[in-house]
């Protein structure tokens, strides 16, 4: 599949999440063969630029091309200064926001918000596409609600005003994510648009993957929340399109050394006291995946350690235990 200029290496993306698609994670999921990774989403703006979040969120030194990074803002100036600055950050493809939930970014008229405004969305769509010279994609839900589910109509925006990719997450915004994805509509988007489209939402394991594919006819899938502790979700997908056999899950053997790495990546590139915090997330995710019954067991000794080398020590110490 291709993004304007770039081919991707393969049909499995990493979806674009607060507080789990930093840095860290997006190079483990490449690894795993992600065709493409997205920063979680970002509001580049001057006043906003010495803050700590901003800071990790627009680091991508030593990450392979095609770097993608997500905006979100709630108006076609915001949106276009955004993007221009992207590009100083060394973003090969500028993605746009319109498919957050979250409250405190639909409050302020942002992420799936938008959706209720069509004009503003063709405006907005225009201004980052005038603004930039590289491929600009967006990730959006099916709609507002079950009553206004308008994906349709702004996929055929979109295409009409030079957006290259379409993500789509197959609940509506009231949904947040809640109930089943479905499909239908994002069927019904790529039977309209030439562009690529790419579905999204509830694709936890190899077979709907494929499934999905089928389905729908879209180009790709991008996974989400099923990769929190199961990055290797990623390859096995991947294996099962290419190949259609489902590969064996990796052995714990294999896995540890790598969840240990990441563990390391999160404390060398946070800073010991931040990146403590920030794995305490990981490890319950990893530690559930691979042993839910002694996950759970381990999770409240874990939880309260605060210095990096002792968390770093029990977790080996868990993780050859099981």
């Amino acid at each position: 599949m291709n993004i304007g200029s770039y081919k991707l290496s393969s049909k499995v993306l990493l979806a674009p999440m607060a507080g789990t698609s930093d840095k860290p994670f997006r190079m483990i999921c490449r690894e795993q063969g992600a065709g493409l990774t997205t920063s979680e989403m970002v509001v580049i703006q001057s006043h906003l630029m010495n803050s700590n979040k901003s800071k990790y969120r627009l680091d991508f030194t030593s990450e392979k091309s095609p770097i993608s990074i997500q905006i979100a803002g709630s108006g076609a100036d915001e949106l276009a200064y955004s993007a221009k600055k992207a590009l100083e950050f060394g973003a090969d493809i500028v993605d746009i926001n319109m498919g957050c939930p979250a409250k405190k970014v639909c409050n302020k008229a942002a992420g799936s918000a938008l959706m209720q405004n069509e004009k503003l969305v063709e405006d907005i769509l225009k201004a980052v596409v005038k603004a930039v010279e590289v491929p600009v994609t967006l990730k959006m839900r099916t709609g507002w609600d079950d009553d206004n589910k308008n994906a349709p109509t702004i996929a055929k925006i979109a295409e009409d005003n030079g957006i290259k990719m379409i993500t789509v997450h197959g609940r509506t915004r009231t949904q947040k994510f809640k109930g089943d994805a479905e499909f239908d509509t994002i069927k019904k988007i790529v039977n309209q648009v030439s562009i690529p489209v790419v579905a999204n939402g509830d694709i936890d394991s190899p077979k709907k993957a494929r499934d999905i594919l089928s389905f729908t006819g879209a180009n790709a899938v991008m996974l989400g929340r099923a990769t929190q502790g199961n990055p290797w979700l990623i390859s096995q997908v991947n294996e099962f399109l290419n190949k259609g056999e489902r590969t064996k899950e990796p052995s714990i053997a294999r896995k540890i050394p790598q969840i240990l790495g990441h563990i390391k990546q999160i404390h060398d590139f946070y800073g010991h006291k931040m990146g403590t915090q920030l794995s305490r997330k990981h490890i319950f995710w990893y530690s559930m995946h691979l042993d839910r019954e002694k996950g759970s067991a381990f999770w409240p000794s874990i939880n309260r350690v605060i210095d990096h080398s002792e968390q770093y020590s029990k977790f080996h110490d868990f993780l050859y235990s099981i």
